[in-house]
């Protein structure tokens, strides 16, 4: 895989988890750290536009609430 660099500003304490992260061996590298939340990001965002698609729709925001609480996610 090829890799482009870039240059990201980032809140101290994600910098802080993601480096210890890599301390303690959960992930192989920052860029590496930092390459896999991007793919988890992108496959929720591709998860939820198919979602909406299917529902036709953003479902309701209680609805959302209710499933978020359900599976015990902080609140959006």
């Amino acid at each position: 895989m090829t890799a482009e660099r870039v240059t990201v500003s980032l809140p101290p304490e994600l910098l802080d988890g993601a480096r210890d992260a890599v301390a303690d061996g959960s992930a192989p590298s920052l860029s590496a750290f930092v390459a896999d939340a991007l793919r988890t990001q992108l496959s929720r965002t591709h998860a939820l536009a198919e979602l909406e698609r299917v529902l036709g729709g953003r479902p309701p925001q209680d609805m959302l609430d209710t499933v978020r609480h359900d599976l015990g996610l902080p609140a959006a």
